[in-house]
């Protein structure tokens, strides 16, 4: 918003727009609307649902499990292929519906503006479409409307508007037609209102200033459609990895084909063998048991407050680094509560409670001249707050909520329905004060609450006891300068005797006291950001409050110790004009922004990405959505507007922080559930190519056919991965550090674990083929039934390995994870039917083989336990030391 129109005077606002105050004439308004557009926001480019479901096959690992299909059917298995053909159907479903829902923000934000307004052109009321409105028209405001346009008042009658849309600020503006000279505290100015707006209160007329994409609203749509949203870390470790393994089955099938024909098998069993070991290579199970795992991180998270709008964005969180959180309703509960009373006499008197709740003990002496006190504030109160159903409920301003919970604490609110209300002066912004007349049967008063300065100017006595002395207002304003340090919102009230009927306020009234509210932090936020920080991850606080509020909340709960880490507004216009480099340093030395504008918001964000930060932002209004969207991570609360959770990636539903750090803890698991799949279906990959090329190498006969290889794909891992998908987090995951967004799926440890794993199954699968081939000289057909047997046995119990990367397998409780379990035992019992079914024995090309020889082949498969727990012993002793 060009801060121009806000000075100008009215006459040169008619001025500059060429206008007077009977409005433009239909066809100036048709020329400027040619001029000017039709005043409406910028349209997102619409995407068919044929479009997007294109975009999602468009991708590396849709590509594999295309041929894998193909491949399947080349070698007559189409069971596998149906199988990989559903995962594709699968996954492009859920990634087309998260790809649809990203595209609703911008289209939310083009109904903003969308509305009937009353307008005075060739000097006459009429009502048009606000997309008709143009610079210059002259629009009249009243109660309930909807602004159409950024508009510059010229008369108002009690205008108060909601800007909460813009600014984040629940509190209604009071606004003036008086020249705004104010332009460092912030971006709206009081003489002029926003379109997207609400009038809550009063009537007004005004000139219109800006319209659709150069209104407020208009710039923050304009550049939210330009911001494209970050690819998740798993997309892009997915991507990575795709590549890598389809590179590397590439070159194992012409090394495998090569050796192959050197041997002198002929063409088609080449090919075929060929074509089956590269389907049991590629992880086709990978996609269903990433959706799997993070489905369930999202279910379990739906428990949890938190609503995942993109499954990717559950691993996400994993990834963050940094949480940019706002203050109001996230880490403190939104409710003013009063936490200390200060009376002129020095006394100070504690508060027990948090919140609306009207339980809770006042501590102190005196306590009569603190019940008067409170009374007052009672008595002098538009607002309601009942205990119904074992519930507080509320309405009303939020001071005077938290004063009627004090009149509960107090237990007075019974003596206060023993007063009339004679009359009252309605609390207004512009006053900051309300006033009430009330009498009993005993008195007749007259009480005045509101901000210190405004109270002190009407006072001439102060009450000690039970007299009123001359007022020390270098005492009082020390009281209150110590209390509003301490980040305490401060109200004051006075009272002076009346026998009159009107309500004259003059000098002479007497000072009570001060009361201190605060809006209290969430009691298990303090818990929250600890957790964080022993995660490695940093929280900064970006909110629409005062330096001093925010510091305050900030320094309790260790988030920022000194002054010098909070930032205003102001400051961050002084840095970014810098330069990124200067701006990314300044941004750096800060915990604490304070009045940004949503501009500012952004450059924020956009500092700490360059920094290398994975950034979650959280926000509630239209101000936000242009820091969500720009975010890693937009999290959105539950009470925010419509557009704010469509730019976002998930919704806390409870507005609270804490729900952030179970969605950081969530997505670290669901992420090591995924490299415990991937570990799984590589590491008995290996074994099967390792034990492929041992027999090639060393001439011995094929060691398996095609539909045997992908017979053990299915028993081996068609299961098993997506029981591994439903791991419970080992508990530990909290105390490392955030992962990399670019480091592999594979770290060293994991591909240690791999190879060592591949190269000891297929190692003892070979050493037994070799055995039953060449010393027990059995049939090829029957010696391979054997092995088929021995490999469903290593691969199902290689899956204990699997749940853990560093914990012993005996360490997690199969009630942890009874999937598993399951999974194999149903495997094995299902191998043992399949060997002893002729029909099963004719398709698979196996024989039956007597029980006690199964047992034996058990056996000879348990060692892979033993080899990885010595692993994964000798790792964490060397961790340790």
């Amino acid at each position: 918003m060009d801060k121009k129109f806000c000075c100008l005077k009215i006459e040169d606002v008619f001025k500059y727009y060429e206008t007077t105050k009977n409005g433009l004439t239909d066809d100036e308004a048709f020329k400027r609307l040619n001029k000017h557009g039709k005043n409406i926001l910028p349209k997102v480019k619409k995407e068919t649902i044929l479009h997007v479901i294109f975009r999602q096959l468009n991708s590396p690992i849709m590509y594999l499990l295309m041929v894998s299909a193909v491949l399947s059917f080349l070698v007559g298995d189409n069971v596998d292929a149906i199988f990989i053909i559903f995962i594709i159907v699968l996954d492009l479903g859920l990634s087309t519906m998260q790809e649809w829902k990203a595209e609703i923000d911008a289209r939310s934000l083009e109904k903003l503006i969308e509305i009937s307004v009353t307008v005075l052109r060739n000097g006459k009321k009429q009502e048009i479409d606000s997309s008709l409105l143009v610079p210059g028209d002259i629009v009249y405001l009243s109660q309930g409307d909807k602004i159409g346009a950024d508009i510059r008042l010229i008369e108002e009658n009690n205008l108060q508007v909601d800007e909460s849309l813009l600014t984040g600020e629940s509190l209604p503006v009071m606004k003036t037609i008086e020249v705004d000279k104010d332009l460092n505290e912030n971006d709206f100015m009081k003489n002029i209102v926003y379109a997207g707006t609400t009038i809550i209160k009063g009537r007004g007329i005004g000139v219109v200033i800006s319209t659709g994409i150069n209104t407020t609203i208009g710039k923050i749509a304009t550049i939210a459609t330009d911001i494209d949203f970050t690819k998740p870390p798993l997309v892009i470790r997915m991507e990575k990895f795709t590549k890598q393994i389809s590179t590397v089955v590439f070159i194992i099938a012409i090394l495998i084909t090569i050796l192959l024909y050197l041997k002198g098998y002929v063409i088609e069993e080449i090919f075929f063998a060929v074509i089956a070991l590269c389907v049991s290579a590629i992880p086709e199970g990978l996609p269903i048991a990433m959706i799997v795992a993070l489905s369930n991180a999202s279910r379990l998270l739906a428990r949890k407050n938190v609503l995942v709008k993109k499954l990717n964005c559950v691993e996400s969180l994993g990834s963050c680094t940094i949480i940019a959180s706002d203050k109001t309703g996230t880490l403190t509960l939104n409710q003013q509560t009063a936490k200390v009373i200060v009376l002129p006499n020095g006394s100070n008197y504690n508060i027990e409670g948090i919140g609306y709740n009207g339980e809770g003990n006042i501590y102190g002496t005196n306590i009569k001249e603190v019940n008067d006190l409170i009374l007052m504030g009672v008595l002098n109160n538009e607002a309601s707050l009942n205990f119904i159903n074992k519930e507080w409920i509320y309405s009303g301003d939020s001071i005077d909520v938290a004063f009627l919970s004090l009149g509960y604490k107090a237990n007075i609110i019974g003596d206060a329905g023993s007063f009339k209300k004679i009359a009252e002066i309605p609390y207004e912004a512009e006053l900051k004060y309300s006033a009430g007349l009330y009498e009993n049967t005993m008195e007749k008063f007259i009480t005045i609450k509101g901000s210190f300065e405004v109270i002190l100017d009407y006072c001439k006595y102060m009450r000690i006891g039970d007299q009123k002395i001359d007022i020390d207002i270098n005492l009082l304003t020390k009281q209150n300068k110590d209390l509003a340090s301490e980040g305490y919102r401060v109200i004051a009230l006075c009272c002076k005797e009346t026998e009159s009927d009107d309500i004259k306020l003059d000098k002479n009234f007497t000072f009570w006291g001060l009361v201190g509210f605060i809006d209290p932090i969430r009691e298990d936020v303090y818990e929250a950001i600890e957790k964080c920080k022993t995660a490695g991850v940093k929280v900064v606080m970006i909110t629409g409050d005062h330096p001093l509020t925010a510091f305050s909340i900030a320094k309790n709960l260790n988030i920022a110790n000194k002054m010098s880490e909070v930032a205003t507004n102001i400051d961050v216009n002084i840095y970014y004009d810098k330069g990124e480099k200067e701006f990314d340093e300044f941004v750096k030395t800060k915990k604490v922004f304070t009045r940004v504008t949503p501009i500012q918001k952004l450059r924020i964000v956009e500092s700490y990405k360059r920094q290398g930060e994975y950034i979650a932002v959280t926000g509630d209004g239209v101000n936000d959505a242009l820091a969500l969207k720009a975010a890693n991570i937009g999290v959105a609360m539950g009470s925010g507007t419509d557009v704010a959770k469509e730019t976002s990636s998930m919704i806390i539903t409870d507005d609270n922080f804490k729900s952030i750090v179970n969605g950081i803890e969530a997505g670290r698991n669901a992420y090591n559930n995924i490299r415990k799949v991937t570990y799984m279906l590589l590491s008995t990959a290996v074994a099967e190519v390792l034990f492929f090329s041992f027999s090639i190498i060393l001439n011995m006969p094929m060691p398996l056919i095609a539909i045997q290889i992908l017979w053990l794909n299915i028993i081996t891992n068609g299961i098993q991965d997506i029981a591994l998908a439903f791991e419970k987090g080992e508990g530990d995951v909290m105390h490392q550090k955030p992962r990399n967004p670019n480091e592999k799926i594979f770290d060293k440890l994991l591909l240690k674990e791999m190879f060592l794993s591949g190269l000891f199954i297929g190692g003892i699968v070979f050493i037994v083929w070799y055995f039953l081939v060449n010393y027990l000289i059995l049939d090829v057909s029957l010696a391979r039934s054997y092995i088929v047997i021995l490999m469903v046995f290593m691969q199902n119990i290689h899956t204990f390995n699997c749940r853990s990367e560093k914990k012993s397998a005996f360490e997690i409780p199969i009630k942890n994870n009874p999937f598993v379990f399951y999974s194999v035992l149903g495997a094995i019992l299902l191998q043992y039917i399949v060997i002893k079914i002729p029909f099963f024995n004719t398709i698979l090309k196996i024989h039956d083989i007597p029980f006690r020889y199964v047992i034996i082949l058990f056996f000879l498969a348990t060692p892979i336990l033993l080899v990885m727990e010595i692993f994964k012993y000798r790792m964490l002793k060397r961790n340790q030391e």
